[in-house]
């Protein structure tokens, strides 16, 4: 791929079909929940990307046998009841936060010593709270690099994990992530004796949680959710031969926002409102901003509103100077708060320009600690494209205006690249540098953007 991409403007509104992977956030916690079954379990519909390939060779490199048919999205993985199937090795997680948490959360109740490598961009990300946890229930780190980050060598609890017959007992902060929480949900039949979680932090559920809970539930394990603290039982256990994965509908997104800024339409196939994905939120944020959404049977699709009609000007103070007369927008400003679907921010962020009032992004101060910076990454690249933006400790609040030329400056960040190239639908000479870290999870999104567009 190129080292920059230049967006091509869109003269017309779009009218868009189009197809995305499947889910990352789904495919990793699937990969994982067939390694712990005792079956031989067929997985449909899985993303292959930079960051489910490591997810899926760390398995390998874990000696669990699986088989790859990638040209029709299939993984089967013979799963080993719990048990790793070598005793000592490494692994590399890449930037995959999924792999690196839920997979140290694995490694660290089992029987072994084994090392954890990882990417730069992974090293400097936040694991301390998951590392305290296996500590207390007995594992050994050794800390590789800078202490209470990845690379570390970890010796297993193994038995130490449960005294006495007793439930395991932690206590997490899941402020800085929620994927703490979920990798020792995933990992909880390994303990004999049934596991309970108090959760210490304000924040105490969200939605890459509830994907969790489902999808244990489907393997059939409940987890249970009560007074601030989430327990599994005793002799739980999970079966499964067939799981299907779910569209990723954070990718849907960026073509639903597509749809929003040029006052066009977009259906993504096989995407419904009864999805599991907490960022079909996004589709709320964009009805509130004047957008239709329809669920249609092959389908949900997003129709923008129509630019002129009623025709808003766009006037009053922009923060940098008044909106010039002829910047007419359908679309209305909003307040959000995006805690509860945080990767759509930049989304978000990217498209607010077009709004006819400012648009104020509150409760997001997690996604500092993400694979960058994003709070930076909107005032900076919005700041380039001579938007007016205030940023906070937790959000932004950005102002109605026409982006200038630019280069986007996307910080080796997957979600940056595609939000802001839906920016450059409505404007001239946006470009996107580094366009390749969309292989993290969407390596061929550019390509289908060349294809839609014409490029």
């Amino acid at each position: 791929m190129q080292h920059i991409y230049e967006v091509r403007k869109s003269e017309q509104p779009v009218h868009w079909t189009v197809e995305v992977p499947g889910s990352k956030s789904i495919t990793n916690r699937a990969l994982l929940l067939a390694a712990l079954t005792n079956d031989e379990v067929c997985l449909d519909g899985v993303l292959f990307s930079d960051d489910s390939r490591c997810f899926l060779q760390s398995l390998c490199s874990l000696g669990f046998k699986t088989e790859v048919r990638e040209e029709i999205s299939q993984v089967t993985v013979q799963g080993c009841g719990g048990k790793i199937p070598i005793s000592e090795g490494e692994i590399y997680v890449g930037s995959a936060g999924t792999a690196a948490r839920f997979l140290t959360a694995m490694l660290g109740v089992s029987d072994g010593v084994w090392r954890i490598q990882a990417s730069p961009q992974m090293q400097r990300r936040p694991m301390k709270p998951l590392f305290e946890a296996l500590l207390s229930l007995g594992a050994k780190i050794e800390w590789l690099g800078e202490t209470w980050h990845l690379p570390v060598c970890i010796t297993g609890a193994g038995q130490r994990q449960t005294a006495f017959g007793k439930p395991a007992v932690l206590q997490m902060d899941i402020s800085e992530s929620t994927q703490f929480l979920s990798g020792f949900l995933l990992i909880a039949p390994m303990f004999a004796s049934g596991l309970k979680i108090h959760i210490v932090s304000e924040k105490k559920d969200g939605s890459y949680i509830r994907i969790t809970r489902r999808m244990m539930t489907e393997f059939g394990v409940t987890a249970e959710f009560s007074d601030g603290a989430y327990m599994v039982p005793a002799g739980s256990v999970y079966r499964r031969k067939l799981y299907q994965i779910e569209p990723d509908v954070s990718a849907a997104c960026y073509f639903y926002a597509a749809a929003a800024v040029t006052g066009g339409d977009a259906l993504v196939k096989r995407v419904h409102r009864d999805g599991m994905q907490g960022d079909l939120k996004f589709l709320n944020v964009l009805e509130q901003m004047g957008c239709a959404v329809q669920d249609e049977p092959e389908g949900i699709r997003v129709t923008g509103p129509v630019y002129g009609d009623p025709g808003r000007i766009l006037t009053g103070n922009r923060g940098n100077g008044d909106a010039p007369e002829s910047l007419i927008a359908g679309l209305r400003g909003i307040a959000v708060d995006m805690n509860d679907f945080s990767d759509q921010a930049l989304t978000l962020a990217a498209i607010a320009p077009y709004a006819d009032t400012p648009v104020r992004i509150t409760n997001i101060a997690h996604i500092r600690g993400q694979e960058s910076d994003r709070i930076n990454a909107i005032v900076s690249n919005l700041a380039r494209a001579g938007i007016a933006c205030e940023e906070y400790s937790d959000g932004v609040k950005i102002f109605p205006g026409q982006p200038r030329p630019c280069r986007i400056e996307t910080f080796d960040d997957h979600r940056v690249a595609m939000a802001f190239a839906v920016m450059g639908l409505r404007a001239d000479g946006i470009v996107i540098e580094n366009p390749a870290c969309c292989r993290k999870t969407f390596e061929h999104y550019f390509d289908l953007l060349d294809e839609l567009t014409g490029g």
